[in-house]
């Protein structure tokens, strides 16, 4: 039997099997947890506590009823024991409860764990509990139960009554104590043990690069946007040393014949290859070894890595015969949804994940991720045809499936009663073969909701028969069919330009090709360790946005930029390092002054303008401002504008230095502070961004020629003013010569007789 393993996913609230006892205390102040990393592997014995909320539970669980569960996911790294674990449980419950008849039970993986009693004393005030865990319980991936057992009078009850609560804390949190364990070096493992799918934490995995050259780096962002694409939600960062292992970790060395790495002895290089293989003196960490004696078949390697990484097995293995796939078309993202066709929810979702059950059953979420630049202007809004199933009411109330998309309500559908005899009332459902009752409906999501990262949020809602002695029945079911399609494919493709919403969400408009074909990241001719950091998170973040790895990103350095006129660039550098942000200051909205470097956006004059000439205008967000940024690098920008090389490009600028690096990865991967980049400038400061919008204004994509005249009268008004002046003096023009002519025909014709 394999032993367990740790626990790290999700949300544990845990305690000791059989005779473990949990400490309750009476009170608790919550203290703020920075978020976790998942390093490549951690320290032996190495003590993690994380809060709920840092587990992705960052709300209160209310259970209610008189047996109210809640049910919470967690799994295990897969190179880990966990030698110790306990939960700090804070919550609380309604005085109203019996103690006598009412308690909190808890399991892990259906076994019971721990009873908590609720005594009258404390009662609706917080109350907080340190449980023991026992490790046998943990597999690699478990399940939390935590149940209300709840009843406030010993005579007949109402069990949908207000009193029936109680609420488990986000802030509660869980301690961890870990061990390493040394597992068998072979690519038929990856990516673990480089990322773990079962880690909840953000990704941290060092890059040893031999040689800082610019086709090593191209090699490198392949690598880093694959696992970019596997971190996901959690984001990932990648250190950067050059030729030196990292301490205590796994990590990606690249390695071109003369690559000498102090206390690694590298293989001999025969062609494009990939290892894996034990950390000298360390057989817990490993090293993946991305092998090519030049530049092109070290990105044969990379590639293949990120493409056919379930092929791989042993420990080592040549890249032969390895044909790169052709050039994506626009808009075909894996995470994308396909805009040539109605998309099923089925391919977006699980089918157990679209199934619930019970009187307060689980949220049914859908991720929606499209392209950024859908133009939904004066449309009823994308299709959702939505099929759905439940268990029939017995007779008419409340009960409805709610559809919010993200925190926007869309609106609710009626849960209706059966009735035996149709014929008698016209409302009646007819009941599909398993009991259920089956409607289909068409809901039009509104555009403004949908943005490049939304989530379907569907909620049945079954209302309990109210009063007194009346059982609650257990059967009661909910399901979204896996044939409900969403359709974007009638939706063209035209973006108001700049946008940083656009990029930091979907990183738009590099990922409109999601090899990043059409796109050029263009680093200082001598890039320093964090320009490189930079760079490599980047990629990991489009490769999240798209699904796929970055194969034919171009990276170079500044004084090459004009060989790719023809692409979207993406600057990165300090205000120093990089010389293309003083080129192009016209373009930036930056003002140089003493001590400061200032980010100068809009005059009174663009503001008379913008009416005049129909600029884009935001109302939440500024457009005359004037906001200096430290020149020691404390504070990092994001800035984009048309390409000063070619027409209907776009520059997206990252200021950013050493001592500004971690705070702008950090607004990039917390949905928090991802929300506030927006607009045409975004500054970082710590914890802090704040958007502008200002500068001129250019559009991406097309429109049909009917829409795009109707576009740009809409936000024009002088062309407009000028346009319905033309009119008029084209129709009196008409009418004119209309009346000149039958008076000059009158004349000859002369009197009537």
């Amino acid at each position: 039997m394999p032993a367990p393993k740790l626990l790290l996913a999700v949300i544990l609230v845990s305690m000791g099997c059989g005779a473990a006892q949990a400490q309750v205390q009476p009170a608790h102040d919550p203290a703020h947890v920075p978020a976790p990393h998942a390093t490549a592997n951690p320290a032996a014995g190495a003590v993690r506590e994380m809060s709920l909320a840092q587990l992705g539970v960052d709300y209160a669980i209310t259970l209610r009823g008189t047996q109210a569960s809640v049910g919470i996911p967690f799994s295990v790294r897969g190179d880990e024991l966990v030698t110790a674990a306990s939960l700090q449980l804070h919550y609380s419950y309604s005085p109203a409860l019996l103690p006598e008849l009412s308690h909190l039970a808890v399991t892990v993986n259906d076994v019971a764990v721990a009873t908590l009693p609720l005594p009258r004393e404390g009662a609706g005030q917080p109350r907080s509990a340190t449980i023991p865990i026992d490790r046998r319980l943990v597999g690699d991936y478990n399940r939390i139960n935590i149940e209300l057992i709840g009843h406030y009078t010993r005579e007949c009850e109402d069990p949908a009554h207000s009193s029936l609560w109680a609420k488990v804390d986000a802030s509660s949190s869980l301690r961890l104590t870990a061990e390493p364990f040394a597992a068998h070096a072979d690519l038929g493992t990856l990516p673990v043990p480089f990322f773990d799918p079962r880690d909840p934490r953000r990704l941290r995995l060092p890059f040893v690069l031999g040689d800082n050259g610019f086709p090593t780096l191209e090699a490198a962002g392949i690598v880093s946007s694959w696992f970019g694409a596997l971190a996901g939600y959690r984001g990932a960062v990648f250190p950067v040393s050059a030729g030196v292992l990292p301490a205590d970790s796994n990590a990606v060395v690249f390695a071109m014949p003369g690559t000498t790495v102090p206390g690694l002895q590298l293989p001999d290089i025969q062609g494009p290859g990939l290892a894996v293989i034990d950390r000298p003196g360390d057989p817990i960490r490993k090293l993946l070894l991305v092998m090519g004696r030049n530049p092109a078949e070290l990105r044969t390697a990379a590639a293949a890595l990120a493409l056919n990484s379930r092929a791989l097995s042993g420990s080592t293995t040549a890249v032969a015969n390895f044909q790169e796939p052709p050039v994506r078309r626009p808009y075909d993202a894996p995470r994308w949804i396909a805009g040539d066709r109605p998309v099923r929810l089925g391919e977006l979702a699980a089918a157990e994940d679209l199934n619930v059950e019970g009187y307060t059953p689980d949220v049914v979420k859908v991720n929606l991720q499209v392209p950024p630049d859908l133009f939904a202007w004066r449309s009823r809004g994308i299709p959702l045809e939505l099929g759905y199933r439940y268990t029939p009411r017995a007779h008419a109330d409340q009960s409805t499936l709610n559809i919010n998309l993200g925190e926007n309500f869309i609106g609710s559908l009626p849960l209706r009663a059966a009735n035996p005899n149709p014929w008698w009332n016209p409302f009646a459902r007819t009941l599909l073969p398993d009991g259920t009752a089956g409607e289909r409906k068409t809901i039009h999501l509104p555009p403004l909701a949908l943005g490049a990262r939304s989530q379907l949020r569907l909620h049945y809602y079954f209302q309990p028969d109210a009063g007194p002695c009346k059982a609650l029945l257990g059967n009661v079911r909910g399901s979204i069919d896996a044939d409900s399609t969403v359709d974007i494919s009638r939706l063209p493709h035209y973006l108001a330009m700049p946008e940083l919403a656009a990029f930091a969400n979907g990183g738009f408009p590099f990922t409109r090709l999601a090899d990043l074909a059409d796109t050029a990241v263009v680093l200082p001719d001598a890039p320093g360790q964090a320009d490189q950091e930079i760079f490599l998170a980047l990629m990991g973040q489009l490769g999240n946005a798209t699904g796929y790895p970055a194969l034919r990103v171009s990276v170079g350095g500044a004084s090459k930029v004009s060989q790719w006129a023809g692409k979207d660039l993406l600057v990165l550098g300090s205000l120093q390092g990089q010389p293309l942000f003083a080129q192009w200051a016209g373009r930036m909205p930056l003002a140089h002054g003493h001590g400061v470097q200032a980010f100068r956006v809009g005059t009174w004059f663009d503001e008379a303008l913008k009416f005049v000439a129909g600029t884009r205008r935001r109302e939440d967000l500024p457009s005359v401002a004037q906001m200096a940024i430290s020149v020691g690098g404390q504070d990092a920008a994001l800035a984009g504008f048309e390409s000063p090389l070619a027409a209907g490009r776009s520059v997206v600028a990252v200021v950013a230095s050493a001592e500004s690096q971690s705070a702008l990865l950090n607004a990039m991967m917390s949905p928090e502070m991802l929300r506030r980049i927006q607009g045409s400038t975004s500054i970082v400061r710590g914890t802090e961004v704040h958007s502008l919008l200002g500068g001129e204004t250019y559009y991406v994509g097309r429109l049909p020629p009917v829409a795009w005249v109707q576009w740009k009268l809409s936000r024009n008004p002088l062309l407009l003013a000028g346009l319905v002046l033309a009119l008029a003096f084209i129709g009196a023009g008409a009418a004119y010569f209309s009346l000149q002519r039958r008076a000059h025909r009158r004349l000859r014709e002369g009197p009537p007789s």
